[in-house]
């Protein structure tokens, strides 16, 4: 299973760090120098979840970055869910 988020597809990114040394000039020395570039990886805070869905009755387990979750809390589980294409619309019952 991939580290990605199910509802906003983020997943892990690559990046480097740059290493410099020296005194800067500002406090006396002849500046910052680059010393090196290191490869790493930016890893997403990857949870998972049951959410309970009102509109199904049901609990959906997923796998959410956590920006992913603060999405459900604003916009609420079923619409969330729903426009990811994770779950499958509801269809209204029949009044009879």
């Amino acid at each position: 299973m991939s580290r990605t988020c199910q509802v906003t597809g983020r997943g892990t990114r690559v990046g480097g760090n740059i290493a410099r040394r020296g005194l800067p000039k500002k406090a006396g020395g002849v500046g910052l120098r680059v010393t090196g570039h290191t490869k790493r990886k930016y890893k997403v805070n990857v949870q998972k979840k049951r959410i309970w869905v009102p509109e199904m009755g049901e609990f959906v387990t997923v796998r959410l970055s956590t920006k992913a979750l603060r999405t459900i809390d604003k916009n609420g589980a079923y619409p969330t869910l729903l426009k990811a294409g994770l779950i499958k619309p509801v269809k209204a019952k029949a009044k009879g």
